[in-house]
């Protein structure tokens, strides 16, 4: 075989070089979550997306548009198992700190409040504002607040309470009711029970989204400190906070 046919055969069979894929783009946004009753997070990946919709769709499993106590509990169910990591029927503490660290460090005390997606971030402070002046470097929402605001004390919802529809700080923790620092599935499916009751105010058994959005708190507006009677009783709804001394 002449030496010019050989080498055109060599590359006829030779496999045709594939184009290199082009880069994989991951963009993140600092927004809020949506934390589910049981403290399941569901994040937003675009600035339509509506994230306690999400979660309801998720959890309504026939489909009816109304959740119901058997829901709950089955959502509970379902996300209790992603919590036990180790299938041993109970959340350790090596597995809330998991969940408190790794799946939803967004309800860590002092953690920078984040609006949600379509919500603009807060401006820096004017030069002419006394109440919050400004201080060198970046500023940030919530820079200058004492160390009770960011908490929650004073009127604030702290915790996983700023992005979701019940007063919990932690609501996995919550669940908790014998105090021996483990959850059990049956301690999961009970705190779903309540937690259902307090959102059903009517007490009709059935929730429909309109209903749950109606009580998911509004985003806080920077700069704004809140004002709490100190007197007066927390009737947000949950568990509730002890009075001011």
């Amino acid at each position: 075989m002449p030496l010019t046919t050989l080498i055109v055969a060599i590359l006829a069979a030779a496999p045709a070089q594939v184009p290199p894929s082009p880069p994989i783009t991951v963009t993140g946004h600092a927004w809020a979550p949506f934390i589910s009753p049981m403290g399941e997070p569901f994040r937003a990946r675009s600035i339509a997306d509506d994230t306690l919709a999400n979660w309801f769709h998720q959890a309504d499993r026939n489909h009816d548009g109304v959740l119901t106590m058997d829901e709950m509990q089955a959502d509970a169910d379902r996300f209790f198992a992603k919590l036990d990591s180790d299938h041993d029927g109970e959340i350790d503490p090596d597995e809330l700190a998991s969940y408190e660290w790794e799946i939803a460090p967004d309800i860590q005390a002092m953690s920078k409040t984040r609006n949600p997606p379509g919500v603009a971030a807060g401006r820096a402070p004017r030069d002419d504002d006394p109440e919050h002046p400004p201080r060198h470097g970046r500023w940030r929402p919530g820079a200058g607040e004492d160390a009770g605001t960011l908490l929650g004390m004073g009127g604030g919802l702290q915790g996983a309470a700023r992005y979701g529809l019940l007063n919990m700080p932690e609501p996995v923790a919550a669940a908790d009711t014998d105090f021996n620092r483990g959850i059990s599935l049956i301690e999961f499916r009970q705190a779903a029970v309540t937690r259902f009751q307090l959102l059903d105010r009517g007490r009709t058994g059935a929730l429909s989204l309109a209903q749950l959005q109606a009580l998911r708190p509004p985003p806080p507006k920077p700069g704004k400190r809140p004002k709490l009677d100190e007197k007066a009783d927390d009737t947000r709804v949950g568990n509730p906070l002890p009075q001011g001394n």
